[in-house]
């Protein structure tokens, strides 16, 4: 009975035994397990292997021959070019929507509040802007007196030639002074003023200029805007022969034929000459420039007259400004005069004013015409074109930046260079 009883397991060892084979079991499969996962990541690694090997070979046969790279960056610049292109075409088309919806604004305005005296003007072909000062009456009157028509006669001038003629200023820095009540009074006893929202001052004429061309360009649809000072003569008759836009393509032919004809009255020959050729040139251009151009160097010394503070905007020392219109006298066409009235507030004005002007059409499509016979000198010169028959379209004294003693000296250059009165009431335009 022992013996048999002695072979027999015990209850107690059966879980043990249990666990031990179970830890047997999970040994045993892992170790069996181990090499299928092994070769798994082996074989993904040679997949990866494989595939960066063919995109390599492929990269390899796919190199560029010999010169290819030279074709690639020609592309590349052409393509730039042509993105330049087109940029320069839409920034011009911008300009021009942005110039046409002014004017169409502008003139809507005019339709829809007419006043009584916008009702009885007729288009206005130039308007004519003389930069004058508080202390300038003596000036005013000079010019009143020789080549500016007066009363009637500048009404008549206004209706019949569409030529506005004003003496244009601002303000004074005190609201209501003695200086602008005493401008009211001469204003209300001659009627030829165009006061400005301006504050006066000497070194903000390249403000009252933008300020001119913006107030006119509310006031009048005009074909060109004049700015001048109130010390140079001007012969009206002949200086607006550029501004026939509207003139008959029949009787322009006639003028250039006339022109060819060989006549006695050298005269006669120079004034048809001029008046055909600047009719046939500049009549239909939307954009012109016109004054005596000039470049001269920019100033960067202090205390000296004309001195630049922003000289170093132009480049080294020395150097000469860009080409621009001398500041006595100049013309600008209607989308010039609207451009600046529609950009005025991010213009930027340098210290002069001729200077500021030409700056602002940099970079459109604007054309410059040098037009030297308004920058004639006083007499002897303008005696002696005159009796050529070149009459001058206006006349000062290069040293003074206008006629020197002008209040003196005007109503002597007037009986010297100035037109007979019948040339301005006989010419076409």
């Amino acid at each position: 009975m022992k013996t048999r009883n002695s072979g027999k397991v015990s209850v107690k060892w059966i879980p043990i035994l249990s666990l031990s084979f179970f830890f047997l079991g999970m040994l045993f499969t892992n170790r069996l397990s181990a090499p299928h996962e092994s070769d798994s990541q082996l074989i993904s690694r040679r997949r990866q292997e494989q595939e960066l090997q063919i995109i390599s070979e492929d990269c390899t046969t796919k190199k560029k021959k010999p010169g290819q790279d030279k074709d690639v960056m020609e592309e590349v610049h052409k393509t730039h070019q042509a993105i330049q292109s087109l940029d320069k075409s839409i920034s011009t088309l911008q300009k021009e929507l942005a110039t046409t919806q002014s004017s169409h604004e502008v003139r809507r305005t005019d339709e829809s509040t007419p006043s009584h005296e916008d009702s009885q003007r007729k288009k206005a072909f130039i308007v004519i802007g003389i930069n004058t000062a508080f202390s300038s009456r003596k000036r005013r009157d000079s010019i009143r007196q020789t080549w500016m028509p007066q009363g009637e006669k500048l009404l008549q001038l206004e209706k019949e030639k569409g030529i506005i003629i004003r003496f244009m200023l601002g303000n004074s820095a005190t609201s209501n002074s003695i200086l602008d009540r005493a401008i009211d009074s001469e204003d209300a006893q001659h009627k030829d003023f165009l006061r400005l929202e301006h504050v006066e001052g000497y070194h903000e004429l390249s403000a009252k200029t933008k300020t001119f061309f913006s107030t006119a360009v509310a006031k009048w649809h005009a074909d060109f805007y004049i700015k001048l000072d109130d010390d140079v003569h001007v012969n009206l008759g002949v200086s607006f022969t550029f501004a026939f836009s509207s003139f008959p393509f029949h009787c322009l032919s006639f003028i250039e034929n006339l022109a060819t004809i060989k006549v006695n009255s050298i005269k006669y020959m120079d004034f048809v000459g001029m008046l055909a050729a600047t009719l046939a040139h500049h009549r239909s251009k939307p954009r012109v420039y016109i004054g005596c151009m000039k470049s001269g160097p920019v100033l960067s010394q202090k205390n000296v007259k004309y001195h630049e503070p922003e000289h170093w905007k132009f480049g080294e020392e020395g150097n000469k400004c860009f080409r621009h219109a001398t500041g006595q006298i100049y013309a600008i066409s209607k989308d010039l005069a609207t451009y600046i009235s529609i950009n005025q507030p991010i213009l930027h004005k340098y210290a002069n004013e001729d200077v500021s002007l030409g700056s602002w059409f940099i970079g459109l499509e604007v054309e410059h015409i040098d037009e030297r016979n308004m920058c004639c000198g006083t007499p002897p010169e303008c005696e002696w074109k005159a009796q050529a028959g070149n009459v001058c379209i206006a006349s000062f004294d290069w040293s003074c930046s206008g006629i020197c003693k002008s209040v003196e000296k005007m109503k002597f250059v007037h009986e010297r260079c100035g037109e007979e009165e019948a040339a301005l009431w006989s010419a076409l335009f």
